[in-house]
């Protein structure tokens, strides 16, 4: 493999993680419209987008796992490999508090009077934003590492 390919495949790296910051917004614009059907919720078609995010999702991460395995195998980079394990165990962390802060927002919407609700909201929107801070660590880490290549 030459420095071209490898160049290639850090652009591709990065053009999943924008993927991933789309499908993220979509998932969030989605969510949102789900919420305006309340109370009585439009839930097959949120059904239906968390479906569709689901896919995108998996799709991005069987990339980014072939392209760890590449990084072992083809160019005997494990630290590279390392640091997109490491993504990918954070944006899995990421997906479940979203998940679980949309649920959350929604116990709040159906639920007002309980502050329970408004303090798991609080909890989880702070995890995510801890979680989101890491992965820009682990992304700035992997950046580095391949500094010396382009």
């Amino acid at each position: 493999m030459t420095d071209k390919d490898f160049k290639l495949l850090l652009k591709r790296f990065y053009e999943l993680q924008a993927e991933r910051v789309e499908t993220y917004h979509l998932f969030d614009e989605g969510h949102q419209a789900y919420m305006k059907s309340g109370p009585h919720y439009d839930f097959i078609q949120y059904r239906m987008l968390v479906h569709e995010i689901t896919q995108a999702f998996n799709g991005i991460s069987k990339e980014i796992i072939q392209m760890k395995d590449r990084f072992q195998e083809v160019y005997d980079r494990s630290d590279l490999a390392e640091h997109l394990e490491k993504i990918q165990e954070l944006e899995k962390e990421k997906l479940s508090l979203t998940a679980r802060l949309q649920l959350a927002k929604q116990n709040v919407q159906d639920h007002p009077s309980q502050e329970s609700h408004k303090e798991e909201v609080q909890q989880l929107k702070h995890k995510i934003i801890k979680t989101v801070e890491a992965i820009s660590e682990v992304l700035q880490d992997f950046k580095y590492d391949c500094e010396e290549i382009q």
